[in-house]
């Protein structure tokens, strides 16, 4: 039977909780007022920071990161072109695959949210380094 958690652990943890929410909802809040939805910034974040460093990703791979269908994706991902947030580009390997890349007006609202919750990550950084040291 493994150890019981220590009364640190729980603080830990609790604190690690209550900071992702904290960040959550200064996440949604901030890109409201930068003219995002809470998922349009999720999707920009996720084209931007693309694990390839590439800045681009596809409907199948945002589907993929963000454990939605890809028909939600697909929709989510008309509307933000629709605003003019995103731009399409197939791909000259396989005619199958569209690329997804940000419009410069979506580079500037996600660049302006992601600046201002810069702190507020800072902060979120610092607690995960506590609660990881509180493990075995």
């Amino acid at each position: 039977m493994p150890p019981s958690p220590t009364p640190e652990q729980f603080r830990a943890v609790a604190s690690l909780r209550a900071a992702l929410r904290r960040f959550s909802r200064d996440s949604e809040r901030i890109a409201r007022e930068e003219g995002l939805t809470p998922r349009q910034y999720l999707l920009l974040l996720l084209i931007k920071g693309a694990p390839d460093g590439s800045q681009r990703s596809t409907v199948t791979e945002l589907a993929r990161q963000l454990q939605l269908t890809q028909s939600t994706v697909t929709e989510l991902v008309r509307r933000a072109e629709d605003v003019g947030l995103l731009a399409r580009e197939g791909s000259r390997e396989d005619a199958r695959v569209t690329w997804l890349s940000l419009s410069e007006e979506g580079e500037r609202r996600l660049t302006k949210a992601f600046s201002r919750l810069g702190p507020e990550r800072k902060r979120l950084y610092s607690i995960l380094g506590e609660a990881e040291g509180t493990e075995d």
